[in-house]
């Protein structure tokens, strides 16, 4: 099996001692050497270090699809029945486009849906948290009637209690050939937490400002602490 590591070489011994970044340097120039200074300055900011708590991953989620930390992606494309693209237009303008029912599967960060070559095609797109098997098993307990509203328009589905579906969805995903996740350690539930404890930490510094406390330390610790939890989060542009 060929080495495809950063610093695997063609065995030309002056490369024999190039750290790691020089190797992917080496090959970022191999790949961009005629394009424009811009985009080689684009490719070399990916392997500048990042905060460890955004760092992402290229991971497989399981049968299909790619995972970065705790995200994985789900992206097929499927054939819809005569009619299925009006039928589930319909569904979606009752609810104005907002598909709410689904945040009874936990692990759920987006899914949309979207019609092409005139209708006769739909592409299905999905971020999630932990493993293929297991979201789509969270799919089939916790949304099963609207999988099947929806899915129903699909040519051949065959129901998401068949025990066939798995079967059906992996055969018409197609791994994401590149992908990016912003927070790629938060999950769903961690979102929901995290709102949570905004909410209560900003009525707690509310309560403590039309009622503060009477020693310089708690005054200090509150005040930094308001001071930091109120600073932007840098971007790294």
């Amino acid at each position: 099996m060929t080495d495809t590591t950063p610093n695997a070489n063609t065995g030309d011994p002056r490369l024999q001692d190039e750290t790691r970044l020089e190797a992917i340097r080496r090959r970022i120039d191999a790949v961009a050497h005629d394009a424009p200074h811009l985009a080689k300055i684009a490719l070399e900011a990916m392997v500048r270090k990042h905060n460890p708590e955004l760092k992402g991953t290229a991971n497989s989620a399981g049968r299909a699809g790619k995972q970065s930390g705790n995200v994985s992606e789900l992206t097929a494309i499927a054939a819809l029945k005569p009619g299925g693209a009006e039928r589930l237009r319909r569904i979606f303008d009752l609810t104005n486009g907002n598909m709410d029912g689904a945040q009874r599967v936990s692990t759920l960060h987006d899914m949309r849906f979207v019609f092409f070559d005139n209708d006769t095609r739909i592409l299905f797109a999905t971020t999630y948290d932990g493993d293929w098997d297991s979201y789509i098993n969270d799919f089939a307990t916790k949304i099963p009637e609207l999988m099947d509203l929806l899915f129903a328009n699909i040519e051949g589905w065959p129901g998401i209690d068949s025990p066939q579906v798995k079967d059906f969805i992996a055969g018409h995903q197609i791994d994401a050939a590149g992908w990016f996740v912003a927070n790629p350690q938060v999950t769903v539930v961690d979102t929901r937490r995290f709102q949570r404890m905004d909410r209560a930490l900003t009525a707690f510094l509310d309560q403590m400002a039309a009622n503060p406390p009477q020693d310089e330390a708690t005054r200090r610790a509150l005040e930094t602490l308001g001071a930091a939890i109120g600073q932007p989060e840098g971007v790294d542009y």
